[in-house]
Parts: structure tokens; C-alpha cells; sequence
């Protein structure tokens, strides 16, 4: 016992020195507070500073957090510093602070060292330079004799500088640098000046001016004496590429890249460039300096290859060539770093880390800054470190470097190891744990414990086919060196859940609702809890319309309200319990009326008829049983159904013939797909077309005359309307003869809007009688003729003189007034009246009342009468103003649901709103006939439900309107009701 406490005392002195976590302090791992070795928050990274008179400190970065604080060493070149002695550099917190620095003393590779009572760790390596320029040498330069048209390079020699620099040349002192152009260069890699041709003018003076970019310091060459010879010309030569690019460059992704070339030569040569394979020079490329030099900005793959310089002037041509090669530097980067651990004694670690680069790099290991070996108990594998049976000894701060000739990245972490006798305080056995009976539990005991305590049972206690005497308390018992410790824990058992009634698979039809039973058996202490799945997603009840959950305790029903076509798919009951979770699941199909149609096409087109051809939409789970052909025309109110051959297309066949259609008139098709359930939508409307042109086939209507001055024939007509004239340049025909004769007088009117011919002869005896008859002619030939009517000539009496009297009106409708008035007294007239005209839509009527219709709605007319005898118009009667009802409303009823037996149709739908601008609904106009061409019969009511009695065997189709004072309403569209349908639906208007 002696002996053990001693080694006890010694293990936790041992632990104090090496920053360890005792039993206690474990328990704040996780705590603000916890602590921990150092991990750097700022490290030194790779720097040029520029160094002029004015700049007499220099700060490198480096930070760490930690908990204790950590302390700051700093290296440079392997080399630690001693801020304390060597007075250029000291510390500022963990910044080193160079003062007064010196090129070549404080230039050099500097790494951080942070340390705390966890252990040590270095960051990484910072090259830090300084760029400098020092003065040319003072001593006088040579002087250079050139002939005339001769080339001459000068130069620079630029002293000792470290940092990107950039050449200039001064001509004879003046104030601005020398311009290059296409006779001088300056190369900037050297420096030197170059002329590829001398003249005259460029005797003097040339001064070398170098500038540091980073100091902006600027330094001049003493200058350098041009003489230009006269003794003797240059005679001319081909050119000389004096200035040229390396025959290889490895050039990195992203960089830019600059070639020069330059050519002497007499005539001065001309430089361009291009690529050795022939492909053009990528846009990008800037040319300056009159083309001696080439910068590529962006270096991508496709810019590697072979480039050339050409030089060329009369005497000749020179190339130069380099190659570019694309160099895929990939930077170093982690793909795997370390995490800190916490390991208890005895246990083996490995540490793994992976990094990326080309060349690919290399590992080395760390342990507190210094190297670690590997022997004993570690063993490393490039990126891999393990220590096996792990001691108190192998705490502390560890890094992985990898590293390529490109540079070095460092990761780091802490080990900590722990040494403590078992403890249930962060993680007891659970205190109480509910199964059901049969099933299968595993009760787990992981107290925290260094070295992992020996636990009674392997730590892990499972239980299976569970039963009622398996309940009752369990205790867990776990041992180390340490100490002992133990857990308690209840096992409750309970009876399974099961369900009892299943949601069943159903059929439905849009617009039904149905109920989705789920009903369990369970522990009468359980409370279950249900939960609905759609096709695999949750239902939520709040924002879901048509789900709803009823039931209660021991039953979750899912009830679905006006079901569409959007909620066919699989529905899964859960039922969850305390103990257990069971599902089951049922499949529900929609059936409702197909989908539109689709890819209609027209073909075929004759004057009368056109073949269409389309594919099926969706049939939403019940067959096609038949088609309908709808069209429309610029004279037609919306979409009108159609004859078709065969009368009617069954749903098999996918074409259909359309007759009867009117010539030369611009049409659109489309069709609708009809199934058991209902009307389907209509397809997207055809590509409009015309039909072919033909002779005329309707004759005009009511041929009427009379009238007019002394000596004239008037005769009128109804004009053909423009959906029926069959072609262009439309006309008529019109006929007449003396009563009794055989020949008939003829003349032709161009306009198709004619609707009156007067025919004048003064021999003509008032009031004589011609047989009078009218015709229609196209631009493809002569039409039928009108039936023969009788007309009279005008009569030798006066117009009437008198007006209609007591003229009164009333509105019908909102297209339709009726007015009334008191005929004209005979005496006013020596000719007998013949009829009135009311002047607001020109109506010639016999008796003492007229209807005008084709009127617009909530509109005032100005109405005036006049009376007509054989020579003409009487005066009109004072205007009487009245306004048109308002129009009936827009909306046609919508929503019609409708259910069939055997005799009758029941039928239901939406009361129609009427807009301000419209007429009250005051009830409805029901049109039913069988099939497409049987009786019609019309009912009226004033509920929104009817029930018609019908024929067994036969289809049904049913249009429904609004009544109003106005006129009726907008019809929901010819409804078919199949004879073989007894299903409920819900129908929209087409």
C-alpha cells in the first residue's frame, strides 16, 4: 500500500511538469477555458521591403493563441536571435522588429517559435529581402565612333540593386527620357540601348537611367559620347536580331510573360510575330514598343508552342524562335491535416497527413520544434506517425512539414495524455431505458477512464427476445490501476405496437374525398404519435388543404378533400412510440379527365376540309373514349365545335377529317379529349391556315326594292358576309326585267360591302313592275342567283310630309330595343306609305314596331323615325334617346359537377358574379340535346342545381348560361356525359 501511494504521488508530479490533464481538469475539455498548447494565428510569410534613407524599421508578423499565453522565439537562417543583445532586433508581443536594417546583415530566412507549458511549435520559414539600389560608378565612359547608317549598341552596366528595376535612356541632358521607336530599343532585361540604323542627329550625350520600382529610387550613368563619322556611309545589309528570347521558357499558369526582340540592320528592319503552327496570336497579346516586344498576360495552355520574331527589310529577312512550355506548378496544400488528441496511457496513436503538389513533396515530423526520430516506440511513414503504448513522456506539440523544392506548409497538434481512475459522471448508464417485449437492447457503459478501464461484461450488455421478467435495475462495474467506479441504470419493458387496421389501396376520381384508415394496438401507458408520409415527404396538416388527420388516442386517419390528380402516389401511416416505430403503406390512383392533346398538325387543306393528326396527352389513369374537334375564325365568337368524318372520333384513333368549313377563311383547330370520368383540357391551338378559295355558294337574302325619284328602279339586298365570299375580288351580280319580258338587264358591282342599285331611266312609267334577282361572282367564277322577287319602280307622288308620331322605346336587352309609334295619317302623301326606317340601325319595317338587335351593352342610342312611299324618305320624327341594359357577365359557370343513373343527371355548379359593369344574374338557362345533332331542349331556373330527365343509352351534351336583363351569359361550353359514366366529377369550362 506503501509502495502504491508513492507511485501515486510520483504519477501526478510527473503529470504537473509535463502540463497534463488530471482526473478533475478533464472535466473542462470542452470549457472557454480549457487549456491547450499553442496553434499560430498569424505566421511570418515571404517579404521584400524597400530600403531608402527614410526607412529605419522593419516589423515581421507572427501570432499565437494558447492557454497559457505562449512565449515568442524567432530564428533566422538557423541562427536563434538574441533580442537582448543584439540591439537591431526586439520583440513586440511576438512581431519581431528589425531597426535600422541592412541589406546584406538582416536579409535572410526567418522562422517564429512559440512556446507554452503544452509544448513548442516553429512556423514556417519567411525569405525576407531588401531591395536596394546603390550609385553607378562615377568614372568617365568611353567614347563610341559609329559611321552613318551603321547600327550601335550602348551599354548600361547598372550597379548592385536587388528588386524589379526598371531602364531609361537621357539624350544630351534633356528632361525627358528617350523615346524608342522603330530605329531604337531599350531592352529591359539588360538595359542596353540599341540603334539599329545611326544618323546624323543621333550624335551627343546617352546617360543610362536606372529606376527601383519598390524605392522609386533613380539613379544615372555618367554619360557615354556618340560621335557620328561622316568619312564613310553604311552600305545597306539584311538584318541582325542583336536582341532575342530564350530558345525554352517554362512559363507558370496565370503569369505574364514578356518577349523581346530586336533586329539592327540598314534599311532600318521591321519586326512582327507569329506562332510556328500558323494558329493566330491569341487575342490577348499586347505588341509595343513598334513590335519589339510581346507580352502574353494570363498564361493558359493553349498560349504554349513555338513563337518567332521575323526581322525583315529589303537586303533580307532573319527569324528567331522560342518555345513556351506550359508549366503546371500545382502550389502545395493539405488534403488531410492533423486534429488534437487526447489519448489515455497505453493506447497507440496515428497521425495521418496528406499533402498536394508537383514535384510531390516530402514529410518530415516535429516534436516541440525539434525533429523527431524515428526509433523506439514511433515509427514514421512519409505522412503517417504512430506511437505505440503511449506515456506520459509523449505529450506535448507536434507538426507535419511537408515540403517541395516550391517551399514548406506546417501542420500541427497537441497531444495530450490522460491519466485518471474511472468516472460516470459525464457519461453514466442511461437512467432509465424503455423496449418492447421481444425485442433487443444494448445498454452501454463507457465510463471515462486512463487507461481504459476493465468493465464487467465488455463494457456493452445485450439483451434479446426480451421479456416482462428482463425489467429490474442493472449495474455497471468498471476498473483500472486507479480506481473503481459504477453506474446504475432501469429496464423498463413495455408490450410492441402493432397496427390493426391499414390504410387500404384505393382508386378515386378527381373531386371525391376519401378516407385512409390507421388504427393500432399499443401499450396502454404509451401515447402513440402519428405521422403521415406523401411520396416519401411528411405531411404537413397546417399547410396542406386537402389532407386533414382525424381520429384520436389510438387512431390517426388520414382524410383527403377534393382529391385532384396531384395526389396519386403512395401514402405511409407511422406510428411512433416510446419504444418502437411500425408504418404501413397504400397506393392511391386519381383517375380524372385526360390531359390536353398534343402535337396537333394540319394537313390536307381543301376548300371545305382539312385532315388534323395529334398524339395523346395523358389519360390520368381512364382510357380516351372519344375526341372532339373545336375551331375558331376571326368571324366566330371563341371556339366552335366542329363536324368531323367520322361524326364521331372514337379515342383510338388519333386523325380526323373536318368538313363544312367555309372557303378562303382563316382558321385555328384544336381538340379535346373525352373519358369516362369527363372533358378534358383543349390541346395548344393549331398553326393558323387558310382554306383554298371556290365559286361562291350562298346567294344573297332579302332582295327587296322600291322607292327612289321619278324615273328610277331601286333595288337592295343583304350583303354577303365575308366569312362566305369564298375568294377575292368579291362581287355581285345584279338582274332585272320588265315584267313579262324574256331578257334580263345586267351590271356588276366590284364591292363586296354593296347592298343597293338604283337604275335610272327617265321613259321609265311611274310604278312599274320588274322581276328583280341578285348574284355573287370571285376571282374563280359567277355564284347562284337570288329567287326572282318583284319590284317596283318609283312613283310620280311627294316624299311624305308628315313624321311618325308618339315614337316610344323600350331596352330588350343589352343588344336588342324595341320601338313603337303611330302611323302616318293618309292625306300626307299622294303616294301610298309603303313602310318606315328607323334611323339608328337603318330597320325598314311594314308595320308600326321595330326591334333593333346587334347593339352594344350599357350604351345610349338616338332613335328617329320616318315613313317611306314610292318616291322616297319623309321627314323623321323627333329623336328619342335610350339606353341598352347592361351586358351580361363574362364568367361562364364554372365548377359543374355532375352525377348520371339511369334516368337522370344530376347537375351543380358555382353561382356566377356579376362585375359592376354588369347585369345581375337572375337565374339560369340549362341546353341539353343528345348527342351532337338531336333535339334541343332548353330549362330555366333560379338555384344553381337542376335534374334531367333523360333517355338510357344515349350521350348527353349540356351548355349552361346566366340569365339576365342583359341577355344570357357567357355558356360553360358543350359538357359531354358519356351514356356508360356513373362516376362523380368535376368539370371547368372549356
Amino acid at each position: 500500500l506503501i509502495a502504491l501511494s508513492s507511485q501515486c504521488i510520483i504519477c501526478l508530479v510527473t503529470c504537473a511538469q509535463v502540463g497534463l490533464l488530471s482526473a478533475e481538469s478533464t472535466q473542462s475539455l470542452f470549457g472557454k477555458n480549457t487549456r491547450h498548447g499553442p496553434v499560430f494565428t498569424q505566421e511570418p510569410s515571404d517579404s521584400i521591403f524597400p530600403l531608402s534613407a527614410d526607412d529605419n524599421q522593419v516589423f515581421i508578423n507572427c501570432k499565437a493563441k494558447g492557454n497559457p499565453p505562449p512565449h515568442y522565439r524567432w530564428k533566422v537562417d538557423g541562427r536563434e536571435i538574441d533580442t537582448k543583445s543584439d540591439l537591431n532586433y526586439s520583440l513586440i508581443e511576438g512581431n519581431l522588429l528589425i531597426n535600422n536594417p541592412h541589406v546584406i546583415n538582416h536579409g535572410g530566412v526567418y522562422q517564429c517559435i512559440a512556446t507554452n507549458t503544452f509544448g513548442t511549435i516553429v512556423s514556417r520559414e519567411a525569405k525576407v529581402q531588401f531591395a536596394f539600389l546603390q550609385n553607378f560608378s562615377r568614372k568617365s565612359r568611353n567614347t563610341v565612333s559609329v559611321r552613318e547608317g551603321q547600327a550601335v549598341v550602348l551599354l548600361c552596366g547598372p550597379p548592385p540593386h536587388y528588386g524589379e528595376i526598371k531602364y531609361s535612356w537621357v539624350f544630351n541632358g534633356q528632361s525627358s527620357f528617350l523615346q524608342q521607336d522603330a530605329r531604337r530599343f531599350i531592352s529591359q532585361r539588360t538595359g542596353n540601348l540599341y540603334i539599329a540604323k545611326v544618323e546624323a542627329s543621333d550624335a551627343g550625350n546617352y546617360t543610362c537611367a536606372v529606376r527601383n520600382i519598390m524605392t522609386n529610387a533613380t539613379v544615372f550613368s555618367s554619360p557615354t559620347p556618340v560621335v557620328v563619322r561622316r568619312d564613310a556611309v553604311m552600305g545597306e545589309y539584311e538584318p541582325k536580331i542583336e536582341v532575342q528570347f530564350s530558345d525554352t521558357l517554362h512559363i507558370s499558369k496565370g503569369s505574364s510573360v514578356k518577349l523581346e526582340c530586336f533586329a539592327l540592320g540598314n534599311p532600318v528592319p521591321s519586326i512582327s510575330w507569329r506562332r510556328a503552327d500558323g494558329n493566330p496570336l491569341p487575342g490577348k497579346i499586347k505588341i509595343n514598343h513598334s513590335s519589339g516586344v510581346l507580352e502574353i498576360p494570363y498564361f493558359r495552355p493553349e498560349d504554349a508552342g513555338v513563337y518567332e520574331c521575323v526581322a525583315e527589310n529589303s537586303r533580307g529577312r532573319n527569324v528567331a524562335r522560342g518555345q513556351l512550355i506550359f508549366h503546371n506548378v500545382e502550389h502545395l496544400h493539405w488534403a488531410q491535416t492533423l486534429k488534437d488528441a487526447e489519448m489515455a496511457i497505453g493506447a497507440n496513436l496515428q497521425w495521418e497527413c496528406k499533402a498536394v503538389g508537383k514535384p510531390r513533396p516530402t514529410y518530415r515530423w516535429l516534436k516541440n520544434g525539434e525533429l523527431l526520430s524515428a526509433e523506439g516506440r514511433n515509427h514514421v511513414e512519409g505522412g503517417t506517425l504512430t506511437i505505440s503504448r503511449i506515456s506520459l513522456l509523449d505529450a506535448g506539440m507536434y507538426q507535419c512539414v511537408s515540403e517541395n523544392e516550391h517551399g514548406a506548409i506546417y501542420a500541427s497538434a497537441e497531444l495530450k495524455v490522460v491519466a485518471s481512475p474511472p468516472d460516470f459522471t459525464r457519461r453514466p448508464v442511461k437512467k432509465s431505458t424503455v423496449i418492447q417485449r421481444g425485442g433487443e437492447v444494448v445498454l452501454e457503459c463507457r465510463p471515462h477512464a486512463s487507461p481504459r478501464a476493465i468493465v464487467l461484461y465488455d463494457g456493452t450488455l445485450r439483451i434479446t427476445n426480451i421479456s416482462k421478467s428482463d425489467g429490474g435495475r442493472f449495474t455497471c462495474v468498471a476498473r483500472n490501476r486507479f480506481g473503481a467506479s459504477s453506474s446504475t441504470g432501469m429496464l423498463v419493458v413495455k408490450e410492441p405496437t402493432k397496427i390493426i387496421v391499414t390504410p387500404l389501396s384505393l382508386d378515386a376520381t378527381v373531386g371525391q374525398s376519401l378516407v385512409l384508415p390507421c388504427e393500432v394496438s399499443s401499450d396502454s401507458s404509451l401515447s402513440p404519435i402519428f405521422k403521415w408520409f406523401f411520396n416519401g415527404k411528411a405531411i404537413d396538416f397546417s399547410r396542406q388543404e386537402h389532407f386533414e388527420m382525424i381520429g384520436g388516442g389510438f387512431a390517426g386517419d388520414l382524410m383527403v378533400r377534393n382529391i385532384q390528380l396531384k395526389h396519386s402516389g403512395k401514402y405511409v401511416c407511422m406510428v411512433q412510440t416510446e419504444v418502437d416505430t411500425v408504418s404501413a403503406a397504400a397506393d392511391l390512383i386519381v383517375r380524372g379527365p385526360p390531359g390536353a392533346p398534343e402535337d396537333l398538325v394540319v394537313t390536307d387543306i381543301t376548300e371545305a376540309t382539312v385532315q388534323l393528326s395529334w398524339s395523346s396527352g395523358p389519360d390520368n389513369h381512364s382510357p380516351v373514349t372519344m375526341y372532339m374537334v373545336q375551331a375558331r375564325t376571326p368571324f366566330s365568337i371563341g371556339w366552335q365545335t366542329v363536324r368531323t368524318v367520322p361524326d364521331s372520333v372514337p379515342g383510338q384513333m388519333m386523325h380526323a377529317t373536318v368538313k363544312d368549313l367555309n372557303p378562303w377563311v382563316d382558321y385555328e383547330f384544336r381538340v379535346v379529349a373525352i373519358n369516362s370520368v369527363g372533358v378534358g383540357e383543349p390541346s395548344m391551338p393549331s398553326k393558323q391556315i387558310r382554306t383554298k378559295a371556290a365559286v361562291p355558294k350562298v346567294a344573297p337574302v332579302n332582295v327587296s326594292g322600291g322607292g327612289g325619284a321619278r324615273g328610277e328602279l331601286v333595288i337592295m339586298w343583304e350583303p354577303i358576309p365575308e366569312e362566305q365570299q369564298s375568294g377575292e375580288d368579291f362581287g355581285y351580280v345584279v338582274a332585272f326585267r320588265p315584267l313579262g319580258s324574256n331578257t334580263w338587264i345586267q351590271t356588276v358591282l366590284a364591292s363586296p360591302d354593296a347592298s343597293r342599285y338604283i337604275y335610272r331611266n327617265d321613259s321609265m312609267a311611274p310604278l312599274s313592275h320588274f322581276e328583280v334577282k341578285v348574284g355573287v361572282y370571285n376571282s374563280l367564277g359567277e355564284g347562284r342567283f337570288s329567287h326572282v322577287v318583284k319590284v317596283v319602280s318609283a312613283g310620280e307622288g311627294e316624299h311624305p310630309s308628315e313624321a311618325p308620331s308618339r315614337v316610344w322605346g323600350r331596352s330588350v336587352s343589352a343588344s336588342e330595343i324595341e320601338v313603337f309609334w303611330e302611323a302616318v295619317p293618309p292625306g300626307s302623301s299622294t303616294d301610298e306609305i309603303i313602310g318606315y326606317e328607323s334611323e339608328a340601325d337603318r330597320v325598314r319595317v311594314v308595320s308600326t314596331t321595330a326591334r333593333l338587335s346587334g347593339l352594344k351593352g350599357n350604351t345610349v342610342y338616338q332613335i328617329s323615325v320616318s315613313a317611306q312611299n314610292s318616291a322616297g324618305l319623309g321627314p323623321c320624327s323627333h329623336a328619342l334617346n335610350i339606353t341598352t341594359k347592361k351586358p351580361p357577365p363574362s364568367q361562364s359557370p364554372g365548377n359543374i359537377e355532375w352525377n348520371l343513373t339511369n334516368s337522370k343527371i344530376f347537375l351543380n355548379w358555382e353561382h356566377v358574379k356579376a362585375m359592376e359593369n354588369e347585369s345581375e344574374v337572375t337565374g339560369y338557362k340549362v341546353v341539353y340535346r343528345q348527342n351532337w345533332h338531336g333535339r334541343t331542349t332548353v330549362l330555366e331556373t333560379n338555384k344553381t342545381s337542376v335534374e334531367l330527365q333523360i333517355s338510357s343509352g344515349e350521350d348527353y351534351l349540356i351548355e349552361i348560361k346566366a340569365l339576365t336583363e342583359g341577355g344570357d351569359g357567357t355558356s360553360s361550353g358543350p359538357i359531354r356525359i358519356p351514356k356508360m359514366s356513373s362516376k362523380f366529377q368535376t368539370l371547368s369550362s372549356m
